[in-house]
């Protein structure tokens, strides 16, 4: 059952003006399948084939003779011995799109891009099926609560009947299929994930010491990275915490949300969040067997919290935009406030996300409540003392079941927004 994804457009739009096209991501989050649903009528080679591979590692220079172009690559991340001869081919024609590769090891990938196709090549990220694609929408604006992104949303704009078992489930295309057993599909995509992308990726002896590991991160995804907590808890020291935290983040299991820096906020915290990219993984590595046990769990805001931060970084990356250059978070104590002795103190703030657009900033709070109150966004005054930024249009995403304006600058607005 193929559904339509959102970066479609962009991927043969973009093949228009480019030899090739790269389309990295995470395992199974359909990647060769949407290259195949718009250029069916190409020639398709997966190095997820043993023999394939091994023939086109001992004798690279043959292996265009044998596959011409315009062809689809999968899975090229196990096969950098090709990509000099990719550049050549590229070099030999001023043909459009004539390469159409996948690969889920982003590190790997971008610097043998970077070292050989660069200006060749242009690289777009896909992630699992958004809520959008998943409930038919056809809006492809990157979320940003201004006035015109909000206008321009309630068009299209519509309730999920039980958002839950959309976090639950998680977003691979794989479990659109309700046959799908949502443990078992869980289970061998960890399984797969550890035998293929970590044993390409890094030296990993300890296969249950690293789904230990797995499953202390998944139990901290909406919270700051503390790596000495995780290693303390696996029995591991923490240099193997931070290997093995790149190597999640190099094939797109985990996002780092950095922290907002500017030198007018001098005391802001400089730790990243974690957060995961699939929410139903982390339900599987948490034992959260049901969307029911799920929403009543200790972890519940963080994975309400998770689930949003993950669909606005898709609603970018569908739009061909690099979220990293738009999404921070902030927390410090730049609030001050003066006591009764006329002494000052200052307390922590935090703001879930800020969203920089050009010389604004939009602050955006994320809670699971149905009962947004103004009061939840005291923290956004402090982005006006940045010089030479202007504070957005706040928001807080939640429950709420419409957009409800709490201030002429500060929005609630349903999480179905994004």
């Amino acid at each position: 059952m193929y559904k339509k994804r959102a970066i479609e457009s962009l991927i043969q739009k973009t093949a228009g003006g480019f030899k090739g096209i790269l389309v990295t991501g995470p395992r199974q989050v359909g990647k060769s399948t949407v290259l195949q649903h718009l250029y069916g009528d190409r020639k398709y080679i997966s190095f997820d084939d043993p023999v394939l591979l091994y023939e086109t590692k001992s004798e690279p220079g043959l292996f265009f003779r044998n596959n011409r172009p315009p062809i689809i690559l999968d899975e090229v991340q196990y096969i950098a011995e090709l990509f000099p001869y990719i550049k050549m081919e590229c070099d030999k024609s001023d043909e459009k799109g004539r390469f159409l590769l996948t690969g889920s090891q982003q590190y790997h990938l971008m610097k043998n891009v970077s070292e050989s196709l660069a200006g060749r090549i242009a690289v777009l990220e896909l992630n699992g099926l958004s809520m959008r694609e998943l409930t038919g929408c056809s809006f492809d604006a990157p979320f940003v609560p201004s006035e015109k992104y909000i206008l321009d949303r309630e068009s299209s704009f519509r309730r999920i009947e039980d958002i839950w078992k959309m976090i639950h489930r998680g977003g691979y295309p794989a479990l659109i299929d309700e046959k799908v057993d949502w443990q078992i599909f869980y289970s061998s995509y960890v399984q797969t994930y550890i035998d293929r992308d970590i044993n390409a990726l890094g030296n990993v002896k300890d296969k249950m010491k690293f789904t230990q590991f797995m499953t202390a991160m998944a139990a901290r995804t909406g919270q700051m990275l503390n790596y000495s907590s995780v290693a303390d808890q696996i029995e591991v020291s923490v240099g193997t915490v931070k290997e093995w935290t790149s190597l999640l983040e190099a094939s797109g299991i985990i996002y780092l949300l950095q922290p907002f820096s500017n030198s007018a906020l001098s005391r802001a915290i400089k730790t990243p969040k974690l957060y995961f990219r699939d929410t139903g993984l982390v339900c599987y590595l948490t034992r959260y067997q049901t969307a029911q046990t799920a929403m009543n769990g200790a972890m519940a805001g963080e994975l309400f919290e998770t689930f949003v931060v993950s669909e606005i970084l898709k609603s970018y990356s569908n739009a061909g935009l690099d979220y990293r250059m738009y999404v921070s978070w902030y927390r410090g104590k730049d609030k001050r406030r003066i006591l009764e002795n006329g002494q000052t103190s200052s307390r922590e703030n935090e703001i879930d996300l800020l969203i920089e657009q050009g010389d604004t900033i939009y602050p955006v709070e994320i809670k699971m409540s149905a009962n947004p109150k103004l009061s939840m966004t005291n923290a956004f005054d402090v982005l006006d003392r940045i010089p030479g930024k202007k504070r957005g249009i706040g928001a807080i995403l939640c429950m709420y079941d419409s957009v409800l304006w709490l201030k002429d600058n500060i929005v609630a607005l349903p999480v179905e927004f994004i």
